[in-house]
């Protein structure tokens, strides 16, 4: 069984996507994006700046717009439906919610929508400047939290073994730097975000998702989604509706989704959009998992040659 997921925000880049635009099958997506959202995300997409592109707000309706794309693209070039394909999908952070409109809980538009006001209220919940987040690399959990708890930080990705994410206000978020390394860290890079994400620091985006989600009711997903927050999967309008709100303000369990896919079946992780950071981290979560990224027609054209004949 095949598993296609969605990489979150960092893994935006000028130029993504760029295939898709040109393809007569995925084309008119960029045009209803513009008319969805009343921008030119397409363009920002295309040749905008790498700063412009960056911004919270819209980087993640450009990953979301990039993922749909190219789950649309392997879907249609298939000829079958998206359960023929995938038996699962996921999504690390913002690419839940590519995960959610690509098994049809809820169409492009209003996914467009939502991340669009996710992005916006991260933004709004705490003031630029106030917080942040860092990359821990070679320590496990069992030894970071504790550190970053004394310093009044939380864990907030755990990506893979020895990749870890810490988020919260920026002295804690140094203190803990400097503990981290003490410890025996192999490295600690802090990361170019605008705020403390997955932390209770966003309950206002968490509100304000929730908000958006009760006036649009999602629909039962094709195939089941491995969530963030709980590492479970579900089909389930509601469940999927309280994870992706739940997981603006808790941790990113990906360690423990990929060993879940695993678990029931899956083989390959197939990244779709943008990058293949998740590349990276699956087969480091669990050996079972085979990788491949389709970021363009080309990759995509060539992993369908392979699964199809």
């Amino acid at each position: 069984m095949k598993a296609f997921v969605f990489p979150g925000q960092g893994s935006q880049q000028v130029g993504m996507a760029a295939g898709f635009m040109a393809h007569a099958a995925t084309r008119e997506l960029f045009e209803q994006a513009d008319d969805a959202l009343g921008m030119h995300l397409a363009r920002l997409m295309r040749e905008g700046s790498e700063e412009e592109l960056r911004a919270t707000h819209n980087a993640q309706p450009a990953l979301l717009l990039a993922g749909y794309a190219a789950a649309r693209y392997v879907v249609g070039q298939s000829g079958k439906a998206l359960p023929e394909l995938a038996g699962a999908v996921a999504g690390h952070s913002l690419g839940e919610y590519t995960a959610v409109c690509v098994a049809g809980g809820m169409g492009l538009v209003e996914a467009l929508q939502c991340v669009r006001l996710r992005g916006e209220a991260m933004t709004r919940a705490v003031p630029q400047g106030q917080g942040g987040m860092c990359a821990v690399l070679g320590l496990e959990k069992e030894v970071l939290a504790p550190l970053a708890a004394a310093h009044g930080v939380t864990v907030a990705n755990d990506n893979a073994p020895g990749q870890l994410i810490l988020s919260g206000p920026l002295d804690g978020l140094a203190a803990a730097e400097v503990a981290a390394k003490e410890a025996g860290a192999k490295r600690v890079l802090r990361l170019n975000v605008a705020g403390p994400f997955h932390t209770a620091a966003m309950q206002p985006a968490a509100e304000a998702v929730a908000a958006f989600l009760a006036a649009h009711p999602l629909a039962e997903l094709a195939v089941p989604c491995t969530m963030n927050a709980t590492a479970a999967a579900t089909r389930a309008p509601q469940e999927v509706a309280g994870n992706l709100v739940a997981q603006i303000t808790s941790p990113v369990r990906w360690r423990e989704s990929m060993a879940a896919l695993a678990e029931v079946g899956v083989t390959q992780v197939v990244e779709l959009g943008c990058g293949k950071v998740l590349t990276g981290l699956a087969p480091r979560c669990d050996a079972r998992l085979a990788v491949v990224a389709l970021d363009g027609p080309e990759t995509a054209d060539a992993w369908l040659e392979a699964v199809l004949g």
